[in-house]
């Protein structure tokens, strides 16, 4: 499991005291519009919203989260007299509630990020990009990105050794193969296409190594701070 966003204006503990129990990386924001900026930033495999307080505040707040078009899975902490309060299905992915024991919050968590293609064992992360090896998604600040499979391959290689240099020739030998006959321009123009669809915010994901070649930022560059 990877990284959870829990907004609340709780602390967690009282929110949600199963979740402490769970061992996870948890970082918690404000139940306000101000946090839905710092989401990109953590890149949360699961966010949880607290509505056992204040569901309308909540329901809203997922509301425009959506209309960002940001995509996190999403699971709603809910009191059952409000079950029926907002069209809650149309925000969030599950609802559990702050009595919830930590076995059955860990089952559902994990049930709900195989279903989106979110962080799981099959999962490798940089900075704000989450890839699954097994669905073969990409996810970066929340953002499915469309990829070929060369493209999804060299993104991959990079991405696990992140920080070492790799020469065109390189790349060319691991991930298209030595029987492939193609120039090393092929690499560059697979670059070029990974770091339009990352968009400018994150193209620096991909660095350039003048005169040798190409490398995955290192993971302490690209960690957002607590």
């Amino acid at each position: 499991m990877g990284r959870i966003a829990f907004l609340t204006d709780r602390s967690p503990s009282e929110a949600l005291p199963a979740l402490h129990s769970l061992g996870l990386d948890v970082k918690t924001e404000s139940l306000n519009a101000d946090s839905l900026g710092h989401l990109p930033e953590i890149a949360p495999s699961v966010l949880l919203a607290d509505a056992e307080e204040n569901p309308e505040q909540a329901f809203l707040l997922l509301t425009a989260l959506a209309a960002t078009g940001a995509r996190f899975p999403v699971i709603v902490v809910l009191s059952r007299p409000d079950l029926e309060r907002f069209p809650w299905a149309e925000v969030a992915d599950d609802l559990v509630h702050s009595g919830t024991p930590g076995a059955e919050l860990r089952i559902r968590m994990a049930m709900l990020t195989r279903r989106t293609g979110g962080a799981g064992e099959g999962t490798v992360r940089l900075g704000p990009l989450s890839m699954n090896v097994e669905s073969y998604q990409v996810f970066v600040s929340g953002r499915v990105l469309d990829l070929t499979y060369k493209e999804f391959e060299l993104l991959r290689f990079l991405i696990q050794r992140p920080g070492r240099v790799f020469t065109r020739g390189e790349l060319l030998q691991q991930v298209w193969g030595y029987n492939f006959y193609g120039g090393t321009r092929t690499v560059d123009v697979h670059v070029r296409r990974l770091r339009a669809k990352l968009s400018a915010e994150h193209e620096g994901l991909i660095q350039t190594v003048r005169g040798v070649g190409y490398r995955a930022a290192e993971a302490r560059a690209t960690e957002p701070e607590a």
